[in-house]
């Protein structure tokens, strides 16, 4: 699945994600096909990434992220360990994913097509240098433009596709939130605003965010397919556009979202116990 940038993924909030294990489905998938699911359709590198997105944290805290020293690595290693992540995607997917929705997404990923993208998609989920792909994307994109490519629609197409209910944004709001609560409750920093103003100032600035985070996913994008013809893209798309693969990524992104709003706190709680300038 595709990871544009660190935080952007398609999303859904708790609330839906609390829904999904209130309505269970006719019949859950076994864990063997679901890790396997999760490999044919690169789920599994999406997950291992949110590694990544640890290194977000202390400039979220307003914290120097240097100012840990090399204890800090290994505390985000322990925190979003690979298996244990894998395992919470696991625990949850065999609870909420039906069969037919996997067979369905496994069909197209498990194709030629399918696995080039994920290959492509697996490398920019790794890739540690988002800034530089970020560039090289909006390069891409401003190529596109001034060539009055037929591209450029097909990809806006395709992120349409992948949040169709458009709340990557609050999402990610919402994991900063989670975030910022944790470690305010373990002492790490200390809040000047309650959850109700720190939630009101979250949505005054939600529109910038929703602007910035599309123009992200569309360069991430234009990176990430840059080998693929228009006629791949175009079939992508139409894949994405069916009924049956939106619900798959409404429902694996919200896993996704809820996994690194759990070790996000989790972090923060970690946090409370290193010192700035450790160096272990």
């Amino acid at each position: 699945m595709k990871q544009p940038s660190l935080f952007l993924r398609l999303a859904v909030t708790a609330a839906l994600l609390l829904a999904l294990f209130a309505a269970p489905p006719v019949r859950a998938a076994d864990r063997d096909r679901l890790a396997a699911f999760l490999n044919v359709t690169g789920f599994d590198v999406a997950l291992d990434s949110l590694r990544l997105s640890a290194s977000a944290a202390p400039k979220m805290l307003g914290v120097d992220p240097g100012a840990f020293g090399s204890e800090w690595t290994r505390l985000a290693d322990r925190v979003f360990d690979t298996s244990l992540m894998r395992g919470m995607a696991l625990d949850i997917l065999a609870q909420t994913l039906t069969d037919d929705l996997l067979t369905h997404a496994a069909g197209f990923y498990a194709s030629d097509l399918g696995q080039r993208l994920v290959e492509a998609e697996n490398a920019a989920h790794m890739m540690e240098d988002d800034a530089l792909k970020q560039e090289e994307g909006r390069m891409l994109v401003a190529a596109m433009v001034e060539a009055g490519s037929p591209r450029l629609e097909t990809i806006k197409r395709m992120n349409r596709a992948i949040d169709a209910t458009g709340n990557s944004a609050r999402a990610f709001q919402e994991i900063q939130i989670r975030f910022l609560m944790a470690a305010s409750a373990a002492g790490v920093i200390e809040l000047q605003m309650d959850t109700e103003d720190l939630r009101a100032f979250m949505k005054s600035r939600e529109g910038q965010l929703r602007r910035s985070l599309q123009q992200s996913a569309l360069a991430g994008a234009a990176y990430t397919y840059q080998m693929f013809s228009d006629e791949d893209l175009e079939a992508y798309t139409q894949a994405l556009e069916e009924p049956e693969m939106r619900q798959v990524y409404e429902l694996m992104n919200a896993v996704q979202f809820e996994i690194m709003a759990n070790r996000f706190e989790d972090l923060a709680a970690e946090m409370a116990g290193l010192k700035e300038g450790q160096d272990i």
